[in-house]
């Protein structure tokens, strides 16, 4: 029943105008009886002096009978709600105006006759009704005589029981009963509108509830449409909640659309891993197997070939290893960039120098063109010597026999270009945004000489990410490919 925010706000609302309108209702009718007290004591405040400044009730202590008798009469004639009773100086009643047998006490108490004679307390002020033991009522008082030694007190009860029956008759008249039923009316009304309101706010928050419990991430990339908006220039916090929704939604589904692609290319990697790791190990082992059953029948001759093929495999198991390990340190969150102030030419010629044997097997013509003078890098000497190491191994590796590699730096603005070209059989534009693809080979069909991995564009790429730069490649196909990369200039 209460499973909605609408109905436990409705459920609360209802309660909290119940005992408001109930609350607001004793307070009326306490406040309206108060009131009625209060300015009855007032229009009567001089009653008591009055009737004791035209007769003399007590003379000398006694009771004058004669004159009590003619003040009780003018009472019953003029006002028959009102009650009076003759208390001697220790507030005995000594005559009274009541029927016989109504009054229940003997005498009443003098404080709040002292106190209304005083005016100390604001109004009403109630006193002992005699005919009542646990009952007060308002009243008016006076001493006997007006001056000189006190002999009693004139001790008027304005409301008495006829008083009191004209009041429940008051209090069950129409009048009453109509405003009763107006102040119900109006606690209603506020009720009905203060549900409605709270139906259009969280009217919104169900429909932005209905499409949070319709959103289910990974079912495909879809436009989430939350009718929030109230064209009032300034959004509330619903609005507020709902736009969150929405960026946090578009998050998600942009992070499930990278968790599959990555684990797509996780799997790719385990494969294109398995396959490079498969080929050598086979390889390997078949050849330790051959010296294994035919030693005795080998030549020393076929045996150090032998031998040379299964070392030959291991370095290149050993590169793909320690390749996958490079790449998996670049990909760590806490891989650390030091960049420090270098000359980039001086860590090229000592690169070029490291390649020089391969080169010369090839007969591979290297041209270095340095332009002079070049400013400072600021970048990680270990990282970018590495980058450079990956890109003259990668075109010494596909520059043909009798080729030639070129390699340039020059300065532009705030950087130094580097661009390393070469003369092998270049790549088809369709594949030009593959070659940095880990374990990416251009032509699947082509025989790869062991040791190459097809991990070194990969690193060098993700070595450049972290400098904040791009590496890019231009080709033409049976012409060459041309990779090209900017470094920052360092500081003054």
């Amino acid at each position: 029943m209460f499973s909605s925010l609408y109905s436990k706000l409705a459920a609360v609302l209802t309660v909290l105008f119940g005992l408001v309108g109930l609350l607001f209702l004793i307070v009326t009718l306490f406040s309206t009886d108060m009131y009625q007290q209060e300015v009855n004591q007032q229009l009567n405040s001089n009653l008591a002096e009055h009737i004791v400044k035209e007769r003399i009730l007590m003379k000398e202590g006694k009771v004058n009978e004669n004159a009590l008798k003619d003040v009780f009469h003018m009472l019953m004639v003029i006002n028959p709600s009102i009650e009076l009773y003759l208390l001697d100086n220790q507030g005995k009643i000594l005559a009274f105006s009541a029927p016989p047998g109504k009054v229940k006490r003997e005498s009443v108490d003098l404080k709040p006759i002292y106190q209304w004679l005083a005016r100390s307390e604001n109004m009403p002020i109630l006193g002992d009704d005699p005919r009542n033991p646990k009952g007060q009522k308002v009243f008016t008082a006076a001493q006997i005589p007006e001056s000189g030694e006190v002999q009693g007190y004139v001790y008027v009860i304005l409301g008495g029981e006829t008083y009191d029956s004209i009041v429940q008759k008051l209090k069950r008249s129409h009048i009453l009963r109509l405003s009763a039923w107006m102040i119900g009316a109006s606690i209603l009304f506020a009720l009905l509108t203060g549900l409605l309101l709270f139906a259009s706010l969280t009217g919104r928050l169900k429909k932005l509830a209905r499409v949070m419990d319709g959103f289910k991430p990974g079912e495909g990339k879809r436009q989430i449409q939350i009718p929030l908006t109230r064209n009032t220039g300034t959004a509330d916090e619903i609005e507020r909640l709902g736009s969150t929704f929405t960026e946090m939604a578009e998050h998600i589904e942009l992070q499930m659309e990278e968790l599959v692609k990555s684990d797509s290319l996780r799997r790719d990697l385990i494969a294109n891993v398995s396959h490079d790791l498969r080929t050598p190990l086979a390889t390997l082992q078949g050849y330790i197997e051959t010296l294994l059953l035919k030693d005795d029948s080998l030549s020393t001759k076929d045996r150090q070939e032998y031998l040379e093929i299964a070392i030959r495999h291991c370095e290149h198991l050993g590169n793909l290893v320690d390749r996958l390990l490079e790449l998996a340190k670049l990909d760590s969150p806490s891989m650390n960039v030091i960049k420090e102030p270098f000359n980039l030419a001086e860590l090229i010629q000592d690169v070029v120098q490291k390649f020089q044997l391969k080169t010369d097997e090839k007969e591979i013509k290297f041209t270095t063109k340095l332009q002079n003078p070049l400013p400072l890098v600021n970048a990680d000497i270990g990282l970018i010597e590495r980058a450079l190491e990956n890109l003259i191994e990668n075109a010494i590796h596909y520059t043909p026999q009798k080729g030639a590699i070129t390699l340039q730096l020059s300065s532009e603005d705030n950087s130094v270009s580097f661009q390393i070209s070469d003369t092998g059989p270049g790549i088809p534009e369709a594949e030009l945004s593959q070659v940095f693809n880990r374990f990416y080979r251009l032509d699947k069909s082509r025989k790869i000489k062991p040791g190459h991995s097809g991990l070194g564009l990969a690193i060098t790429k993700r070595i450049l990410e972290l400098h904040d730069q791009t590496i890019r490649v231009s080709s033409i196909v049976d012409s060459g490919t041309t990779f090209r990369f900017d470094l920052d200039v360092a500081p003054d």
